[in-house]
């Protein structure tokens, strides 16, 4: 199956045409026309990425974040970034990445259900016509009532991630969340007019989280790489059910930092 036969799979999925106008989706990348048997997923296109491509004999590389976000007037070995892009011409390796338009049809779905919300719906409207209504987030009613220490246990189950930051008193009760995966600072507004008791995201700086718990909104920040890790199971499930003939392997990727 070539390239752009997967391709089409995955815009059905995420269609293009919901990105935001910043982004950078689609075949970033190599050839339409390329026979396609082994797909690798992750969540950034690093050096070790491309490494482990190169020793899988993968011919695509499905990525959330989009390798190239700034205009390049050349393509060198001095530069790591475009370096990298060599190292993929090379190998004859296609590249596609499914960013914001899967955070909208996508992730914030799968997110939304690892935490078991009741009813959730959009937190920041990006689209919307006479059908239905698309966005960034969700917000919906926790399964019980619970203290923000249980939801930071549910979190940290939800999500399998070792240890989460949190802004709020651990006895709150917390009736309604938010979930943005990735990072969430920029929905902040959305958040506390959405009456959300905890809103769950990644990237969340001291005065925001400050910011948001003087207006009744408790923060837990499971990191941008702690939920959205969902991205690889997610679409390894999609592409063994909507392509069985493909041979599709997430990618060994581990937070880019450490604590100490």
């Amino acid at each position: 199956m070539t390239c752009k036969e997967i391709m089409q799979w995955l815009e059905q999925l995420s269609p293009v045409s919901f990105a935001e106008s910043w982004d950078n989706v689609g075949l970033l990348v190599g050839r339409q026309e390329k026979e396609v048997e082994r797909v690798l997923l992750c969540l950034d296109v690093t050096e070790d990425i491309i490494e482990q491509a190169i020793a899988g004999k993968a011919d695509m590389i499905v990525s959330h974040h989009p390798m190239i976000f700034r205009p390049f007037k050349q393509v060198t070995s001095k530069d790591v970034f475009q370096n990298r892009i060599l190292n993929l011409v090379r190998a004859d390796i296609c590249v596609y990445a499914m960013h914001t338009n899967f955070d909208v049809m996508g992730m914030a779905d799968a997110a939304a259900e690892r935490l078991e919300l009741i009813d959730p719906n959009v937190l920041q409207v990006t689209y919307e016509d006479e059908i239905a209504t698309e966005g960034i987030g969700r917000v919906g009613q926790l399964m019980e009532p619970m203290t923000l220490l249980d939801v930071t246990r549910l979190v940290k189950r939800a999500f399998a991630v070792k240890q989460v930051k949190v802004f709020g008193n651990p006895d709150d009760i917390c009736c309604t969340a938010a979930v943005c995966p990735g990072s969430g600072k920029d929905l902040a507004e959305d958040v506390v007019k959405s009456g959300a008791d905890v809103f769950i995201t990644g990237d969340i700086d001291h005065h925001t989280g400050i910011d948001l718990k003087a207006q009744g909104v408790n923060v837990i920040d499971a990191g941008h790489f702690g939920i959205e890790k969902l991205f690889k199971p997610y679409m390894k499930d999609y592409l063994a059910r909507m392509l069985p003939q493909l041979e599709v392997t997430a990618a060994r990727e581990e937070e880019p930092f450490w604590f100490i």
